[in-house]
């Protein structure tokens, strides 16, 4: 069996897509699964969709992930970009320049299977037009197809703007085999005389990506459902140049809660948006995989090795996915649940400082206090903020819940909330064994027992008669504070 080398192939017009991130992950896990190599190319031909940064922003979002690649372009360990390999460059605008296909070009232009274009976009666009009004597909009507070549080199040499388009047979059926949507078939005749190279010399994505597969020798293009129309002129170029094609793989499309594409364009899913709101790659990741791929099996928690030898494309489904934000906050969950509370801290800090809710200066004693107790509800990290915040608004910024409203309201509440201000006369700060003995001697004062015991106390200082550890609560807010907040209920209920 032949090597597996596929490949993940982005265009350098914006921060990473999640879509684009799972393409780069079933990439990753087959090469991982079959013992193959993941190659990292840049398809930068289309210079007017460019984006400054975007390679960088690409390469860390792909290192974050966990995703390897072995060949192609990188960061080295000084987070520079390179490339490494001896395929290269793997970046198609070097590749241009080096002129790795005009040779190529030239030998489809020989032969008769590509031709010189000089149509206006204009004309085009006037063609199309007047098609879509008759009812037909739109697409470029051949003009230029019977043009001998001797006088299409001449106006070449002259000077005069072309493009060269690739020259489709007459009425002929194209057929492939998809791995997982199966035998699919386009007829030459509902295909355009796509353009191979553009009028400023570059080539387009479906001459470079041909040429450049073969001369890598990727054996499996894998790749999102959108390509898939575009796979006959591929097929019949790697036909006409005398190539082997390699298999296609087209994933299913990501879709949102509408059922409707989970789109770059709509600003959605940006990869950049999961890491600043405090997604762990290892849940990203596990979410990622199981989003349009099923295991053999019910587990549904899976590590990045666990995945590679399990992954295939057999149990890809042939439908879209949905993505499912409250299942990625499960997965991603159940990984925040796994840190050290330690751990836990150092991740949640960020968050809490540019709430604003603590500075750089607040205790690490009371944050890991903070991070133990909200650790079994935290789905990401920049749940921390709003899961914590009562305990350290301002009293007039607070927001009591109806079911703390009541509970503050009776006549048990008022003589709790006298009792534990009488206690906290007694002490100079809140410490451990404050906190874990003022209830029971509050219960022996006022002989409240139960949830009219918790209920009132809980809702007076939180805000809510639910939640974790209420002793935690205290020791994290500390005297003053609780001490505000209760003088505070008994003005204001």
């Amino acid at each position: 069996m032949e090597n597996v080398r596929v490949r993940f192939a982005p265009s350098p017009t914006g921060y990473l897509h999640i879509g684009g991130l799972r393409t780069a992950l079933f990439n990753y896990l087959y090469a991982r699964h079959t013992g193959g190599d993941m190659l990292l190319r840049i398809e930068d031909t289309d210079r007017t969709r460019f984006v400054e940064g975007a390679l960088e922003n690409l390469l860390k979002a792909l290192k974050w992930s966990g995703i390897e690649i072995d060949e192609g372009v990188m960061l080295d360990e000084n987070g520079e970009v390179t490339q490494k390999g001896d395929c290269g460059p793997y970046i198609q605008s070097e590749r241009v320049e080096e002129g790795i296909y005009d040779k190529y070009i030239d030998q489809l232009i020989e032969e008769g299977k590509a031709y010189y274009c000089f149509c206006s976009q204009e004309r085009i666009d006037k063609v199309r037009d007047q098609q879509r009004a008759d009812g037909l597909t739109p697409k470029y009507d051949g003009l230029c197809r019977s043009i001998p070549l001797e006088e299409a080199k001449k106006r070449v040499a002259a000077g005069e703007p072309h493009t060269v388009r690739l020259k489709l047979p007459v009425n002929r059926d194209i057929t492939f085999n998809d791995k997982i949507k199966g035998k699919i078939t386009f007829n030459t005749d509902d295909q355009d005389d796509q353009v191979l190279i553009k009028r400023d010399g570059f080539p387009t994505y479906h001459f470079a990506v041909v040429v450049d597969d073969h001369l890598m020798g990727i054996t499996h293009v894998v790749r999102g459902d959108e390509w898939v129309s575009s796979t006959p002129k591929h097929v019949y170029l790697y036909e006409a140049f005398g190539w082997k094609a390699p298999e296609y793989i087209h994933l299913p499309t990501v879709l949102n809660k509408d059922h409707k594409k989970y789109s770059k364009r709509n600003g959605d899913g940006m990869v950049e948006d999961f890491i600043e709101e405090g997604y762990m790659p290892e849940g990203l990741i596990n979410f990622l995989a199981l989003l349009g791929w099923s295991p053999d099996s019910e587990e549904e928690i899976f590590t990045m090795k666990q995945l590679a030898e399990q992954f295939d494309f057999d149990r890809v489904n042939k439908t879209g996915a949905v993505f499912d934000k409250r299942k990625l906050d499960w997965v991603n969950g159940h990984y925040v649940r796994d840190l050290s509370v330690d751990e836990l801290t150092e991740k949640i800090k960020p968050y809490m400082v540019k709430s604003g809710l603590i500075d750089e200066s607040y205790p690490e004693d009371k944050l890991k206090l903070l991070a133990a107790t909200w650790q079994s509800a935290i789905d990401k990290f920049s749940d921390a903020p709003e899961l914590s915040k009562n305990y350290f608004l301002a009293d007039k910024d607070m927001t009591w819940d109806e079911e703390a409203v009541e509970a503050i309201k009776t006549d048990d509440a008022k003589k709790l909330i006298d009792s534990f201000l009488n206690h906290l006369e007694e002490i100079d700060e809140i410490d451990e064994e404050f906190a874990s003995t003022i209830m029971k001697k509050i219960q022996k004062e006022t002989g409240i027992k139960g949830k009219n015991l918790w209920f009132p106390v809980r809702a007076a200082i939180t805000g809510s008669v639910h939640g974790p550890e209420l002793s935690n609560a205290f020791v994290i807010m500390g005297k003053e504070k609780i001490k505000e907040r209760l003088n505070y209920v008994k003005e204001n209920f």
